[in-house]
């Protein structure tokens, strides 16, 4: 009796993990409120070179941003998850960009999507040229496991920043194909705040990796 007791205990923690496991996933996939506005301003210290050539991520996740176009050779990509208002968070230093965890990996169904400041008060920040990409343009992200996936510019799209419709920024712009889609502040700066008036987003799709 004890052992079958053991069993149909060890059963029910099995299944119960299991729901945890798929709310959880539920949960991530649901589309966030929006990217959260930075609460303190981002570092300006750039990087070394040593701490950049020395980053590291898990085989499958992505490490380095190149877009040749505007000059980003092997940024860090920064793993992001939510903050406690169920928005994106945003990355910490205006040279890194960030990677929402719960977007798709490089090379994988969905899109991946990756946000860069424009700039701090000061300096110009990692995406401050994102604006003049055009379509055709090339972005390659290098994964943890060194493996580089080339993306293509499709198209570009500009929401108000307090009605960003996260659907489709998380999704691909082509079904049929993983995307990646970046985003960066635009517009002028709110009055009175450090707040841009609108959000700068760049649709592209997977052409080799």
């Amino acid at each position: 009796m004890l052992a079958l007791a053991l069993v149909v205990v060890g059963l029910t923690l099995g299944v119960t993990a299991a729901i945890l496991f798929v709310h959880d996933k539920q949960a991530k996939l649901h589309p966030p409120a929006g990217v959260a506005a930075s609460q303190v301003a981002p570092s300006t210290v750039k990087p070394t070179t040593q701490a950049v050539a020395s980053y590291t991520v898990p085989a499958d996740n992505p490490k380095y941003l190149s877009i040749p176009a505007i000059k980003i050779t092997d940024t860090r990509i920064i793993q992001l998850g939510l903050t406690k208002t169920h928005q994106i968070a945003v990355p910490d230093n205006v040279y890194d960009t960030g990677w929402y965890d719960a977007s798709a990996e490089p090379g994988q169904n969905g899109a991946m999507f990756i946000y860069g400041h424009v700039s701090s008060w000061t300096v110009d920040g990692v995406f401050y040229n994102l604006k003049k990409l055009a379509v055709g343009d090339k972005i390659r992200v290098t994964r943890g496991d060194n493996r580089v996936f080339t993306y293509q510019v499709v198209t570009t799209k500009i929401y108000p920043h307090d009605n960003v419709d996260m659907n489709s920024v998380l999704a691909p712009i082509d079904a049929k194909t993983p995307g990646l889609n970046l985003m960066t502040c635009t517009g002028k700066v709110i009055k009175g705040t450090s707040e841009f008036s609108e959000r700068l987003v760049v649709f592209t799709s997977l052409v080799a990796g």
